[in-house]
């Protein structure tokens, strides 16, 4: 008997809910020292960049480019989403950009790929914090002149200061527990009362919430 192979007819393909990708956002880059070279690399990077003295309307991200960062967040600005590119960033310039939810971008760092994201992070903010930002601020004190940041309410006590520091480091669970010489189920109720504390949805939250208020 011969067999006769017979083509398969071609699996049927699932249907995947295609997702919309958030579209870009509109930017506005005021005039000041460097703005030309910024607004460069924007149009590089696909940007769309609005008039430099009109109106960008609801939801544009103003990109101030400024030397220092600190500086720059004391002086007069528009509301809504703001991105500082800026030659120097300390530690009081970081934690003020965080607690006013604005995005630092040292000139150091730019490109197109990194301009594009510092903007859609401006746009679409999230609650965590890059880690770079975060381990400046965790392993740095402040400079000669600068204010310490008070730490507002809620507080956390020392032991809950402790595990939020070993999570901050990336420290796991168990991790944790040998390291304080506890036991693991110890730290699941300290971090649960950590997110209560601080209001967060999640360890990263916790930690950029904490970091907000001054309190690691």
């Amino acid at each position: 008997m011969t067999a006769t192979l017979i083509e398969a007819p071609p699996a049927p393909t699932a249907h995947v809910a295609s997702i919309a990708p958030t579209p870009p956002a509109v930017i506005r880059i005021p005039p000041s020292r460097g703005a030309d070279r910024v607004r460069a690399l924007a149009r590089q990077a696909g940007l769309t960049c609005a008039s430099e003295h009109g109106e960008a309307g609801s939801g544009s991200v103003t990109v101030l480019v400024a030397a220092d960062a600190q500086q720059a967040l004391r002086g007069e600005r528009d509301p809504g989403p703001l991105l500082l590119v800026c030659d120097t960033a300390c530690r009081t310039g970081l934690l003020l950009a965080l607690r006013t939810g604005a995005v630092v971008l040292k000139a150091a760092d730019l490109t197109e790929k990194t301009f594009a994201a510092a903007v859609r992070r401006a746009a679409h903010p999230h609650p965590s914090i890059p880690y770079p930002e975060l381990s400046h601020l965790l392993t740095t004190t402040p400079g000669p002149g600068e204010p310490v940041p008070a730490a507002g309410p809620p507080t956390l006590t020392a032991r809950q200061t402790s595990v939020l520091r070993l999570v901050a480091e990336g420290h796991a669970n168990a991790d944790i527990a040998r390291l304080l010489d506890c036991s693991e189920h110890t730290v699941k109720n300290v971090i649960y009362e950590i997110m209560a504390r601080l209001q967060a949805r999640s360890r990263a939250h916790a930690v950029a919430q904490a970091v907000r208020h001054g309190l690691v």
